[in-house]
């Protein structure tokens, strides 16, 4: 009986063992789980502290995708544990031949306790390696950015860097929408659990955008392009376009010089399309009206400068001929009469002289002269010696013909529109209709001629500007644009086109001015674009009417008296502006 009893107890005594070497086992385990999870990993190369992030989706104002999250993996190895690291480099090369052996070698053979060896493989670089057997190479679950559309509209979305992190663009805006706040808590972030951002961009339209543009580039051997189509009513931005581009898909090329974002980040001198602004300004001071003449017969002299007009008449002009003839002479003698201070005001009003901040990072500030002279001011009134970015000009032409409200643009759809209301009121009626109809007219007859798409009633103004080199303007270099808006009674659209460095064709007769390139281009985009648009055409015998301007029997206003058709025209050929 005793020893039974003693029996019972030696096994009693065994099986607590047995359970207290289970337990320690497993604290240890745990301890050491614990042990590698919060340790600082030590490595010879770039990691990340933590991996890739999740980002919400990015959908065009109609659904469609242009940005999503995709599962990845990431390669490491422990090299600590590599035993053949030659076997190991022959293996990783093999499946990776963009791998860099030697420095491989040196990694691996480092025994750090972690390395990376590449980042973001595809599903079948990573079935290659498992059936590899390496040992001491594993995987790390990534999350990585996928661009369904490659190139479309690349200066809109931006990009991310390895670790899913916007560095440009609508990405890197989103960063500072709360994104990095919510990854600093260590929340486990995906696209399914984030409200996707919905942008104002169409992609029928930027579609439409960035093949004409690339067509005229090749067509007229210009060095870039550029373009934008703008909601003149709300500021919503439907496309944006600037070319070279880049594949968002492949983030190092939107590193290259020329990949620059020209609509948003770069400064431009935009020659006669500031015009319009001289114009209004003008005509909104009560000092001119649209019945004015302004004596154009002779240039104008400062010291050994003098201002020229591009195959000018050297006559007195009225003030609707100096805008589609795009006199330099009489646009400097307009703002020279209205002075320096006031013509600087005017363009600040019109958020010409700071910096225009949207969603988009990349904004360049303008580029003033240092000093606001007679001379200054003679030649910024036909675009010369003041630079802005080409949306900021957009902005300000658009509240020429909006009812002077200067509205701050967006990308992002459902932007409250009063809080981006940057002014208002900015000019007379009475002067929005005068702009509205020396648009028309000069699309009628003048140098955006070629930009006519029938049945619609477009209006416009073209612009040349000599490019600056080496603090030289360069006779042969020109920036050529066109600022198109449609319907030209009630407009609702703008089009900004933009060719850096055309080059002249036998079918413009050696021409590189604008009326031969960026007009006919945006004419091409119109033609694209406006059936997307809810614009009806019409074929009304009848052009557009501006009834005060024909009561002032104004030059021109004969056209939109009814007695004429629509798109007749006297003119076969553009009339060439300034440079």
């Amino acid at each position: 009986m005793v020893q039974r009893l003693q029996s019972r107890a030696d096994r009693r005594k065994r099986i607590l063992f047995l359970i207290a070497v289970f337990i320690v086992v497993f604290l240890t385990m745990f301890g050491r789980l614990i042990q590698l999870g919060t340790a600082e990993i030590e490595t010879t190369g770039y990691v990340p502290k933590r991996p890739s992030v999740g980002r919400p989706s990015i959908l065009d104002r109609n659904g469609n995708l242009l940005a999503i999250d995709v599962p990845s993996s990431g390669v490491y190895a422990e090299p600590r544990f590599i035993v053949d690291v030659d076997e190991a480099v022959e293996k990783l090369t093999a499946i990776f031949p963009d791998l860099d052996a030697r420095e491989l070698h040196q990694r691996l053979k480092s025994k750090a306790p972690f390395a990376w060896i590449k980042r973001q493989v595809t599903p079948a670089e990573e079935q290659a390696l498992w059936d590899a057997g390496i040992p001491a190479v594993g995987f790390q679950r990534e999350k990585r950015r996928v661009y369904p559309n490659g190139s479309l509209a690349a200066h809109v979305l931006g990009t991310v860097d390895i670790d899913n992190i916007g560095i440009a663009g609508i990405e890197k805006w989103i960063e500072s929408q709360g994104l990095d706040v919510l990854r600093q808590t260590g929340m486990d972030l995906s696209h399914q659990n984030l409200q996707p951002v919905t942008l104002t961009l169409d992609i029928r339209i930027q579609h439409a955008l960035q093949i004409e543009l690339a067509k005229a580039i090749e067509k007229f051997g210009a060095k870039a392009g550029a373009g934008l189509v703008l909601d003149i009513t709300n500021g919503e931005l439907l496309a944006l376009a600037s070319a070279p581009d880049f594949d968002p898909n492949t983030p190092a090329d939107a590193l290259k010089p020329d990949r620059i974002n020209r609509i948003a980040a770069a400064t431009f001198e935009m020659g006669s399309t500031f015009k319009a602004l001289t114009t209004a300004m003008a005509l909104d001071s009560g000092q001119f009206n649209i019945r004015s003449v302004i004596d154009a017969s002779r240039p104008l002299a400062f010291g050994r400068f003098r201002i020229r007009d591009y195959r000018g008449k050297y006559r007195p002009l009225s003030l609707p001929e100096a805008f589609i003839y795009s006199s330099n002479i009489a646009m400097a003698k307009m703002a020279i009469a209205l002075g320096p201070e006031n013509f600087r005001a005017f363009l600040s009003r019109f958020g010409q002289m700071s910096r225009l901040t949207t969603e988009l990072p990349e904004s360049a500030h303008p580029q003033l002269p240092r000093s606001w002279r007679e001379i200054d001011t003679a030649t910024a009134s036909y675009g010369h010696g003041i630079a802005v970015t080409p949306l900021q000009a957009s902005i300000a032409v658009a509240a020429l013909v909006n009812g002077g409200r200067l509205i701050r643009p967006t990308l992002i759809k459902g932007s409250d529109v009063e809080e981006r209301v940057l002014a208002a009121d900015l000019i007379k009626p009475e002067t929005g209709e005068a702009m509205r109809f020396l648009l028309r007219l000069n699309a009628r007859t003048g140098s955006a001629r070629k930009a006519e798409v029938k049945g619609y009633f477009i209006g416009g103004k073209t612009g040349t500007a000599e490019k600056v080199v080496a603090g030289r303007y360069a006779k042969d270099l020109n920036l050529t644009s066109f600022m198109g808006v449609v319907p030209a009674d009630d407009p609702r659209y703008l089009l900004l086109t933009i060719l850096d460095e055309p080059k002249g064709l036998p079918e413009t007769y050696g021409f590189r001015t604008s009326g031969w390139n960026a007009a006919p281009l945006g004419g091409a985009v119109f033609e694209r674009i406006l059936p997307m648009m809810s614009l009806m055409p019409s074929f009304d015998v009848r052009d557009v009417s501006f009834p005060s301007i024909v009561a002032q029997q104004a030059y021109g206003s004969e056209l939109f008296s009814g007695a004429t058709l629509h798109g007749a025209s006297g003119h076969d050929t553009p009339i060439e502006e300034p440079l």
